[in-house]
């Protein structure tokens, strides 16, 4: 089983996967929503049966003060959609910085324009999905020595 990670903006979707171990998170693609809801639907639950996805993490827009805004409104709006959509469990990830986070990998990297925009959304549902698993890693235990 892997894990999807997921960055929502009203049109593009960032998406990351897990390895089948839940150690790393590597960039999957986005998919940009076409506003039809069957076929949205149908994209979402054909990537977790090809990629044998149990769970999807979702990145939650918190302000900086930790309360909630309109975009996390939306944002748990689409959660619900894409669980029903996906058959899957969405858990919702604090996702603070974490399109600054990307912006600054991307800038390390010299990409510019289009390209870099394509692939800003990836980083940081790359970013969301390694916050997760380290996360989950650090409630069971696992990596930790004494």
């Amino acid at each position: 089983m892997r894990v999807l990670g997921v960055d929502y903006g009203d049109r593009h979707i960032g998406l990351a996967l897990s390895d089948p171990l839940l150690i790393t998170a590597q960039p999957l693609g986005s998919y940009t929503l076409t506003g039809r809801d069957d076929e949205d639907r149908a994209y979402f639950r054909d990537l977790v049966e090809r990629h044998d996805v149990g769970e999807i993490v979702l990145g939650n827009p918190l302000r900086m003060d930790g309360s909630s805004g309109t975009r996390t409104e939306l944002t748990r709006r689409f959660a619900d959609w894409l669980a029903k959509a996906a058959g899957r469990p969405v858990t919702l990830v604090d996702e603070r910085l974490t399109t600054q986070q990307a912006l600054k990998t991307l800038d390390d990297v010299k990409l510019r324009g289009k390209k870099k925009k394509d692939w800003e959304d990836r980083i940081a549902a790359v970013i969301i999905l390694s916050t997760y698993l380290e996360r989950r890693r650090g409630e069971t235990g696992g990596g930790q020595s004494s």
